[in-house]
């Protein structure tokens, strides 16, 4: 789980509250009301819809061993349906939108690019999902996007 020390020693947990507090008053935090509502409304369905499903299959399927996985073989299909619901989901929505909140790249964006450009390691064909796939190239083209295999 991630953890956010701050410099007064108190600690937030939650990826998506430690992304609420780090954008608090940046551009990548919507400024009207309905936009942070949106905002909110993307970050609690990668909590809740995407998250469970999509993180969970790449980390079972792409990282644990084999052996293990044997545990979990027969989750695998509820898994793959729950996350391809959600990536359908999003492909709806980016048919008709470049962003999740507020017409502009957001907060929103960023919790939802962290599990969804690896989903494939979890057995996920992104190809599938064209609007998906086109927001992956908008996000990683922001400005100072930073790849996982630069920093590990």
């Amino acid at each position: 789980m991630p953890l956010l020390e701050l410099e007064d020693g108190r600690c937030l947990a939650e990826s998506c509250a430690i992304l609420w507090y780090l954008t608090d008053g940046t551009a990548l935090q919507p400024s009207d009301r309905w936009s942070r509502t949106e905002a909110l409304q993307w970050m609690f369905f990668e909590q809740y819809s995407h998250e469970p499903y999509i993180a969970v299959a790449r980390r079972w399927l792409s990282q644990e061993p084999k052996d293990a996985l044997e545990q979990k073989r027969a989750l695998i299909p509820e898994w793959h349906a729950n996350g391809n619901a959600a990536l359908s989901v999003m492909e709806a929505h980016l048919s008709h939108n470049d962003w999740f909140a507020g017409g502009a790249y957001s907060l929103a964006d960023i919790a939802l690019y962290g599990y969804t450009h690896c989903a494939d390691e979890g057995g996920f064909e992104l190809s599938r999902y064209k609007a998906v796939s086109a927001w992956l190239k908008r996000v990683a083209a922001q400005p100072n996007h930073v790849r996982l295999d630069e920093i590990w």
